[in-house]
């Protein structure tokens, strides 16, 4: 979860390391650092806190050096610290990593009896070591990066440059991303995209095992078992404009608001309504497979799992198949019952969360047919599932997700149809009903978008409650996990979220004159929309708060909420998507009131890469 930069070129190295890892300040970050080479001589500038710490440190010490590595980390071993930043450095070899290294007590036992002085509490400084000891062997510094990494235990990308070998720097994964970046008379390596946007759209996504000698004029890249490795070369529709604020005052805002154009390119190209039914480009599932199918499971963490709530509700609803929808991190830990001709769908904004990964990985090992549901072309998940369904959101850079969810609950939405048309439970006329409601969701969106200057004022009204409870039924249940989500995650505000019908079993408790209840509403199906009023009635039966999400023209909750934020009437499965959209304008303008950092809530990151 933390970001890398590379550069070997021409320029100046300090100023483009730096530049690139702004770019990924959304993967969140507690220090940061870089090491620049000129010449055989080393360089290393490392900060604690925020890149304006470590900008200020390198315009004062100035490295010079055409070639040079950065990093922005995200504490695992050892506590925020200048020590502890990274780049680490060792008798002239300096790498940044991002993973864990599993064995490194024992690496770092090892080599204290050969002598090595370590200087952090951190796993990745092992590298540094390793990569020495193998240099003082003879080996050249890809040799040696090479011998290193198969001494460890664990996942790494890593960088590393060397006195020894000024020209180049060499970069490796496994299990965590590495992209690199291509141009003339400069070359990069990052974790991530939007660290080359500025210079180049033309990049390479490393695979597992890869290793990448970067120099000015070239980049070799070679696979696990030394052989030339031949990767395709990808042209980023992606600008750099993309990627900032455009006039917002937060990425976060901004991408709200962007939600009527990803959810638009999320349908691009997928409805085809004259024929009831939906095209997945890659898709690998007959329909006699469709048939013959038991269980749908969806694996996911976080945001992505409270998408997959509302799917599992979809999909039942529409293709009559069981769905267990679970939790990446568990899953892979206990004996899942998956078996062959069953879909594993793993869903992930960044298609790199590890916990997530390894859950696909898991289930296509017991013989189902994976799918991934992600943002991110070329990531992990997109090359080892057997197909992909890209959301086409464009890049997310604010830490609490908005448009992600949005476009994987129309993702998800999409598939359900694709699965009931496969398998007969939805007839041509329904499944062209069931488009014609996605289709107006964009529309829809943007209606609810006008409604922000009211949202806010509802938001300044609640500013300084210190508990929230969020409540619905059905499909909405997810709304109330997401809304409570996004509050605590950029206000801080202690926040829950509850299937309606849980809330006599335990929340009813907390409910007092002080606590504001947010109930999602809307009248279809309608026998949720009885039940979720009573919930009402029961939560101002004793004193508490309501703001309720409700559709135009209910009159009727109007008259018992204290406050009430209005969508659209839709469809009981477009509802969710549409729901979550004030909930984000909600939970958005409380922070920003409070004056949190929106966009780096603390001790998150965007890409969860570790355990």
């Amino acid at each position: 979860m933390c970001g890398i930069v590379g550069y070997v070129g021409d320029k100046q190295a300090a100023p483009i390391l730096v530049a690139g890892l702004k770019r990924l300040e959304y993967r969140g970050y507690d220090s940061a650092g870089v090491a620049v080479l000129n010449g055989g001589a080393l360089t290393v500038v490392r900060a604690t806190g925020k890149l304006r710490n470590l900008e200020g440190k390198v315009e004062k010490e100035s490295p010079r050096g055409m070639v040079g590595i950065g990093h922005t980390r995200w504490a695992t071993h050892g506590r925020p610290s200048d020590d502890n930043a990274h780049p680490h450095t060792f008798e002239g070899v300096s790498v940044v990593h991002n993973g864990i290294i599993e064995n490194h007590l024992a690496l770092k036992a090892e080599l204290k009896a050969k002598g090595h002085v370590f200087s952090s509490e951190t796993d990745s400084e092992v590298f540094a070591h390793l990569i020495r000891e193998e240099l003082k062997g003879g080996k050249d510094l890809p040799a040696a990066v090479k011998a290193a990494v198969a001494r460890v235990k664990g996942t790494y990308a890593l960088v590393a440059v060397a006195e020894a070998d000024p020209k180049r720097i060499v970069a490796t994964r496994e299990a965590q991303p590495m992209v690199l970046g291509l141009s003339q008379g400069e070359n990069f390596v990052a974790s991530d995209v939007p660290a080359l946007l500025e210079h180049t759209r033309d990049v390479i996504f490393m695979e597992d095992g890869d290793l990448a000698v970067v120099m000015k004029e070239q980049v070799q890249l070679f696979s696990r078992d030394g052989a030339v490795a031949k990767r395709s070369v990808r042209r980023i529709d992606w600008t750099p404009g993309m990627a900032e604020k455009g006039g917002h005052k937060h990425f976060m805002h901004k991408e709200i608001c962007e939600q009527p154009r990803a959810v638009a390119d999320t349908l691009r190209g997928r409805m085809l309504r004259s024929e009831g039914t939906v095209h997945f480009d890659g898709w690998s599932l007959t329909d006699e497979q469709v048939k013959a199918m038991d269980r749908v499971w969806i694996l996911a963490c976080g945001t992505s799992y409270h998408s997959g709530l509302a799917g599992k509700w979809m999909i039942e609803h529409l293709a009559k198949l069981p769905v267990e929808v679970e939790l990446a991190s568990e899953f892979r830990y206990r004996d899942p019952l998956v078996t062959k001709g069953q879909l594993a769908v793993a869903i992930s904004q960044s298609g790199e969360t590890l916990d997530t990964l390894a859950a696909m990985r898991e289930a296509k090992a017991r013989g189902a047919t994976t799918m991934t549901l992600c943002n991110a072309v070329g990531s992990a998940m997109t090359r080892e599932a057997d197909f992909t369904v890209l959301t086409n959101a464009g890049p997310e850079i604010g830490v609490a997700s908005t448009k992600a969810f949005t476009t994987q609950l129309v993702g998800l939405y999409l598939l359900a149809i694709k699965l009931g048309r496969a398998k007969g439970t939805l007839t041509v006329a329904q499944a062209q009903e069931h488009l014609k409601a996605l289709a107006e969701v964009p529309a829809h969106v943007e209606h609810v978008l006008k409604a922000e200057p009211h949202v806010k004022e509802v938001a300044r009204k609640y500013m300084n409650a210190t508990d929230f409870l969020f409540l619905g039924r059905g499909p909405m249940q997810s709304v109330a996990l997401e809304g409570a989500l996004k509050l605590k995650e950029i206000s801080y505000i202690h926040a829950e979220g509850y299937a309606g019908g849980e809330m006599k079993h335990g929340p009813i408790a907390l409910i007092d004159e002080k606590l504001p209840v947010v109930v999602a509403a809307p009248s279809e199906p309608h026998v949720h929309y009885e039940k979720i009023i009573g919930n009402l009635e029961e939560v101002k039966a004793r004193s508490g708060l309501v703001i309720a999400v409700v559709e135009e023209g209910d009159s009727h909750v109007k008259g018992l909420a204290d406050d009430v934020i209005e969508i659209p009437k839709t469809s009981a499965l477009v509802a969710p998507i549409i729901a979550t959209v004030p909930l984000q304008l909600l939970a958005y303008h409380v922070a920003d009131l409070r004056g949190t950092d929106v966009d780096q809530p603390r001790n998150l990151a965007k890409s969860v890469t570790v355990e």
